[in-house]
């Protein structure tokens, strides 16, 4: 199979966070190996992420990797990060996702710099930050992720209400620069999600980082595509019944 580099770069990073050797995909199908270590889930969990044709399993023991292998057999590789389609073939008690895994080249980059908007900058451990994430919901606040970014905040304020909107990069291997973004619930549909990514998106860039946005809401993959992100995978996670 042909390959395009953000393809093979994408990739090559979830076989990295996979934490072991993963060998080539049978007949663009499945690869199931065992993880105990596996970043593309929690632990003990399955993890699944699917980009293009292929898609990358782990289980967190050889025996659940053996449930699983034979259990995905069945199941068309463009589901396999569907939850109702694992459902049918293996006793998952618990589902995480499916999440929609988007990648940027440079020259594909589209910024957003509207003039009614100043973006400023914070350092990641701003207490601003801590309050903004307070004042969404605790989905929102897990969903963003923007409590672990180690770039700096790229910002939005606003007189009467302060912080209103942040986004920034937690840095992944492979010089993966992992997206976070967040705006108030009082500010939403205004675009300062977009403003905000975007000068994360081009801080990214100019480090010569592979920008990566990871989404389950419809709004947050709006925003990504808008600024030039492609979307290639999907990423899904699921606790089984029983011992792992």
């Amino acid at each position: 199979m042909n390959d395009d580099p953000l393809m093979a770069r994408a990739r090559r990073l979830w076989e990295t966070l996979a934490g072991v050797p993963v060998p080539s995909a049978p007949d663009g199908g499945p690869v199931v190996v065992t993880a105990p270590a596996s970043a593309l889930c929690p632990p003990a969990w399955v993890g699944t992420v699917l980009l293009g044709d292929t898609a990358l399993v782990t289980a967190p023991t050889d025996a659940a990797a053996d449930v699983v292998r034979r259990a995905l057999k069945a199941v068309p590789t463009r589901e396999l990060a569907e939850p109702d389609a694992i459902r049918s073939e293996l006793p998952v008690a618990e589902v995480l996702g499916p999440a929609t895994l988007a990648y940027l080249t440079a020259d594909a980059f589209r910024p957003y710099e509207p003039p009614d908007v100043t973006v400023t900058t914070l350092p990641a451990d701003d207490p601003e930050l801590l309050r903004l994430l307070a004042s969404v919901s605790e989905e929102d606040a897990g969903e963003c992720g923007l409590d672990e970014i180690t770039s700096p905040a790229f910002v939005v304020r606003e007189d009467a209400t302060g912080l209103v909107a942040a986004a920034g990069y937690e840095d992944w291997p492979g010089e993966t620069a992992h997206l976070c973004v967040l705006t108030a619930p009082g500010a939403r549909g205004r675009g300062l999600a977009r403003a905000v990514a975007s000068a994360a998106t081009r801080h990214a860039l100019a480090a010569d980082r592979l920008p990566q946005w990871r989404a389950r809401p419809e709004a947050s993959r709006r925003v990504a595509r808008a600024l030039g992100y492609r979307e290639l995978g999907s990423q899904l996670s699921v606790r089984l019944h029983g011992p792992a």
